[in-house]
C-alpha cells in the first residue's frame, strides 16, 4: 500500500518467502531439499527488501514492513502503525 503524499510505503512481507527469523529459516532450509536453492532464493528475497528499504527511504520515503503472521494475528496493530506514521506526517 501507497500512500504517495504523504511518501508512505507500506509491505506484508511472506513469513516464508521473505525471511523471517533468517537464520532460523536457512538453518531448516539447509536440511531440507535442494538447500542451495532454497537458500539463495530466501536469502535474495530478504536482501532485495533491505535494499528496496534503503532506496525509498534515501529518496524521503517512509518504509513500514510488516510480517504476514503478525498481520493476521492483529491487523489492528498494523493499521495504528500506519495511522501513527499519517499523523507524524501530517504534524510534523
Amino acid at each position: 500500500m501507497v500512500f504517495a503524499r504523504a511518501k508512505i510505503a507500506c509491505f506484508v512481507d511472506g513469513d516464508y518467502w521473505h525471511g523471517r527469523d533468517l537464520d532460523a529459516r536457512i538453518a531448516k532450509l539447509s536440511a531440507g531439499h535442494n538447500p542451495r536453492y532454497w537458500v539463495a532464493k530466501i536469502r535474495t528475497n530478504f536482501e532485495r527488501d533491505r535494499r528496496h528499504d534503503a532506496v525509498l527511504a534515501a529518496s524521503g520515503w517512509k518504509v513500514l514492513r510488516f510480517w504476514e503472521t503478525d498481520v493476521l494475528k492483529d491487523p489492528g496493530q498494523a493499521v495504528a502503525q500506519v495511522e501513527k506514521a499519517l499523523v507524524r506526517h501530517r504534524d510534523p
